[in-house]
């Protein structure tokens, strides 16, 4: 009988893209194996995508339940190891009272100490790898030592299952732009997940690339819509706004319907490279926050960063006053959307 693994990581859109590898690898050593992945309900839509993943649990609706039917559903999934790529106490006690015969964490979190019968002395705090090969080193406590290098990683997203364009989204997108000339989407905010590049410097790029020929457009939630009300007023001749107007599922169409994306240190940054467009990320020179640990990963990714400035220590505490990140030019980002 096929082993089934749960991997659980309810957690952030980047934070998921980030784990799908360990789904990839899992089938890659263990050709027949299930995998089932427990997240939050908003990023249902990235793992559905994914071919690697079997099923997908709610954490949000399973927390909702009374704790003996949390159980039960547990028990339902017949699961043969739980793997806590993200801890949580509560997830924690869950695996174990459910029974399930493989729990797995890291040995930095006393609970696990508790509930967990196989850790893994992992510390993230410490380590200089990226996340995407943290998540993975979880796998030792199945009994997986060998990894790919982080250049490998790109293979095992298994983004696939990705729908096609409606005709009401090619609508949106507008008739391509001339031979040579890219599709690109800028998508500013981070829901406080990243330090972000400054609104002017957004509005720069977008007249440089329509001044250019290419067609620009404009990502986000509504609510992050709402924020950046003077800069799509301000820059609407330059770009297509698109904010408020998609689904996840959606975006991750138009993300793989258009050529590049330029982003902070965010969701839609680890799509685009997963799903193998031009993505550009922008990056503080800041410990955890940093390229080396968070960094997109992919084909034809790129992370800018300031290249003369080691550290940020002036900017910690003090996001909204950040100076290194700004120092990114918009021309570094034109070459690398245009190189």
């Amino acid at each position: 009988m096929a082993t089934t693994y749960l991997i659980s990581r309810p957690d952030a859109i980047g934070d998921v893209v980030l784990t799908l590898p360990v789904a990839g690898w899992l089938k890659q050593r263990q050709p027949g194996c299930r995998v089932v992945f427990l997240g939050r309900a908003y990023t249902a839509a990235v793992v559905a995508a994914c071919e690697h993943v079997d099923a997908f649990v709610d954490a949000d609706e399973l927390r909702a339940l009374p704790l003996a039917e949390q159980v039960a559903r547990v028990r339902a999934l017949a699961l043969d190891a739980w793997l806590h790529i993200l801890p949580d106490r509560h997830l924690a006690r869950l695996a174990h009272q459910a029974g399930v015969p493989v729990r797995v964490g890291t040995n930095r979190r006393w609970w696990h100490w508790l509930r967990c019968n196989r850790l893994v002395n992992l510390s993230r705090k410490r380590s200089d790898l990226h996340e995407a090969e943290l998540n993975l080193r979880l796998l030792m406590g199945v009994g997986i030592d060998h990894f790919p290098p982080l250049d490998q990683v790109p293979a095992l997203y298994g983004l696939t299952r990705v729908a096609p364009p409606t005709a009401s989204i090619l609508a949106l997108l507008g008739p391509p732009p001339a031979p040579g000339r890219l599709r690109v989407v800028l998508h500013p905010k981070s829901r406080g997940s990243g330090r972000e590049w400054p609104l002017t410097h957004y509005a720069a790029l977008a007249r440089a690339l329509h001044t250019a020929g290419h067609r620009v457009y404009l990502s986000g939630s509504e609510a992050e819509g709402e924020l950046l009300a003077d800069f799509r007023r301000h820059n609407a001749a330059y770009l297509t706004d698109l904010t408020g107007r998609l689904t996840l599922a959606e975006l991750l169409t138009v993300i793989g319907a258009t050529d590049a994306l330029v982003a902070a240190s965010t969701g839609p940054l680890h799509l685009a490279a997963a799903l193998g467009s031009r993505a550009v990320g922008l990056f503080p020179p800041l410990r955890p926050m940093h390229t080396g640990r968070w960094g997109a990963v992919g084909v034809r990714a790129t992370s800018l960063v300031t290249p003369e400035r080691l550290s940020c220590a002036e900017c910690v505490g003090r996001p909204a006053a950040c100076r290194c990140l700004p120092e990114v030019g918009v021309g570094q980002v034109l070459r690398a959307l245009e190189g």
